[in-house]
């Protein structure tokens, strides 16, 4: 338990520690010292207020018409302070969490997508569920509960301080018999605030101790259950045409069911823990009273006094039981930071393999795209090519073809270099923009223009040729909806988001165009067409087919055949 305790404090400081001293750290660092200053006086109105009391009551006690005037006037302008200080303090904080859980997001949003971690996370299976929940609620939760945790830890320590000399002052000192002896103990209410606190801390966190996992897998089941509704929007049509409704129900009823079984287990806890949390603080009202009334009723206090005093054991009590107050907060707060650890060390344990795959992937100044030596696994080990020597230059266009499952998706990806598993060199030329075809195109959320235009959708494109090229690719329907945005990927059909994807080429211009079976939904007049319209707007791209068609042959001058045992041949069209 000591060394988990190590680990997540660790854990705990490296996800902190990066924002202040980040290159914000100034602007953060001042904030936080304006928010920490309005704490503190914060804590010295509840001191000013708490005197206040003693000399309110006095009055009232005395029947002292003036000074209980006095003394409301004064009431008056403490409170005015006591609502400006709390406001804020509250703004304060709240423009302190969204500027620190922005630059969080963006950073763990860089490293989520650099060197393309988001995909080897997938094809290693690493165990992160959710990337999505830990960047956009994890990242929050963990930056308000810090904040709420810290600034609250700061003013409970500063409240215990202050009130305990005021505590000390008042409670005097009470004499206990023990056989012939006398144990007088000086500030006894002091130590009595200390007992009650210690008593309630222990039993909290015994009762509460569960609430960690039960709070982390809650977390992790309710993004499941959104995720796998997400995915029934996003296949809807597909979902639609297997009638498959039924059982998607039932998965969801499934995944729902974990839900509200984890979350009555968490109901029961916090039951128990408010059961006793709701009697500990109903005690504190009256117990500092009953403990003071025996000083009062022997005129050793005055009922300004006695108030007083009730409300300084009262502030040495919630300070000293912040944890017990807060127990389910820490809770929560450390489930969001195993989380957040777990998904960084992941994403770290993915680059660490990255950059030691053997499949090297280096720019060239030879204007040839090279393959040597090169053999491709899968992540199981098993081997599905080896010993792979191929050259491609300008003019050049390759028909990759064998059954299915023999690896030819995974040698395009392995070309494209995101495919880590195997070894070998493969030289891409330098300064040459690549470009990748899939069978099913990605269409961005935007406008028709920015899915037309992307990944570079910042490139300058002018209007008339985009529209012309639509016009060439067959998708003159869709000309006047340049600037809508839809859901294309929805609206159109399969056949016409490969269009889509001839028309994206066709306007960006890259030297290498990779096709993986990018033609399979469309008909053979229209794969025709399009083949041809590639070779004359792109009469100098090198042309990389996958596809299963033997009229795709006659658009190749090379074809490479790939039997689904590691070997391979090549031959001249």
């Amino acid at each position: 338990m000591q060394k988990l305790n190590r680990q997540f404090f660790k854990g705990m400081w490296n996800l902190t520690k990066t924002y202040w001293h980040s290159e914000e750290k100034w602007q953060a660092r001042g904030l936080l010292a304006v928010i920490v200053t309005l704490t503190l006086g914060h804590v010295y109105i509840l001191v000013l207020l708490n005197q206040w009391n003693n000399r309110f009551y006095n009055a009232l006690q005395g029947y002292d018409k003036d000074g209980f005037l006095s003394l409301l006037g004064e009431f008056s302008l403490l409170a005015a302070i006591y609502i400006i200080v709390a406001v804020y303090e509250l703004y304060l904080q709240q423009m302190l969490q969204i500027r620190w859980r922005r630059w969080l997001t963006g950073r763990y949003l860089h490293s989520w997508l650099g060197n393309r971690t988001y995909y080897q996370m997938q094809l290693l299976d690493t165990g992160t569920d959710n990337p999505d929940q830990r960047i956009s609620e994890d990242l929050r939760l963990f930056v308000t509960l810090t904040l709420q945790l810290s600034l609250g830890l700061l003013k409970a320590s500063v409240t215990l301080i202050s009130f305990v000399v005021i505590l000390w002052n008042l409670s005097g000192s009470v004499t206990l018999p023990l056989g012939g002896y006398a144990l007088e103990i000086p500030g006894y209410m002091v130590w009595v605030a200390i007992a009650y606190s210690f008593v309630g801390t222990w039993l909290t966190a015994k009762i509460g101790r569960p609430l960690v996992g039960l709070n982390f897998d809650q977390q992790r089941y309710e993004a499941d259950f959104r995720f796998s509704l997400i995915r029934l929007r996003e296949n809807s049509e597909s979902i639609a045409f297997y009638g498959g409704e039924r059982q998607e129900e039932a998965g969801f009823q499934a995944r729902f069911k974990r839900v509200v079984e984890n979350f009555k287990a968490l109901m029961l806890r916090q039951k128990k823990l408010t059961w006793f949390t709701s009697g500990y603080g109903q005690i504190a009202i009256i117990f500092p009273i009953l403990v003071a009334a025996p000083r009062y009723f022997s005129g050793q206090l005055q009922l300004g006094g006695l108030i007083q005093t009730s409300s300084a054991f009262g502030r040495v009590q919630d300070a000293l039981s912040f944890f017990v107050d807060s127990y389910t907060v820490l809770a929560e707060w450390q489930a969001v930071i195993n989380r957040l650890n777990g998904f960084v060390a992941n994403m770290k344990h993915v680059n660490t393999l990255a950059e030691q795959t053997t499949i090297c992937v280096e720019a060239s100044r030879e204007p040839a795209f090279t393959v040597t030596g090169l053999r491709v696994d899968l992540p199981t080990g098993d081997k599905l090519l080896a010993h792979l020597d191929l050259r491609l230059t300008s003019g050049d266009a390759l028909l990759i073809t064998g059954p299915s499952g023999c690896g030819k998706s995974t040698l395009m990806r392995t070309m494209a270099g995101i495919w880590p598993f195997g070894q070998g060199h493969i030289q891409i030329p330098e300064g040459q923009s690549r470009l990748f075809l899939p069978q099913k195109a990605y269409l961005p959320l935007g406008t028709l223009r920015e899915v037309l235009l992307y990944p570079y959708g910042g490139k300058r494109v002018e209007e008339a040729r985009i529209k012309e090229v639509m016009q060439l690719c067959r998708l003159g329907d869709f000309v006047g909806k340049l600037d809508v945005v839809d859901q294309w990927s929805h609206i159109l059909s399969l056949g016409e988001q490969q269009r889509i994807a001839f028309a994206r080429a066709i306007l960006q211009q890259p030297q290498w165009l990779f096709l993986d079976e990018a033609t399979s939904a469309l008909d053979e007049p229209t794969e025709r067409w399009l083949y041809k319209l590639v070779k004359e707007q792109l009469p100098k791209t090198v042309i990389i087919s996958i596809g299963h068609r033997n009229t795709l042959t006659s658009y190749h001058t090379m074809k490479l055949n790939l039997d689904g045992c590691g070997n391979w041949s090549l031959l001249q069209l």
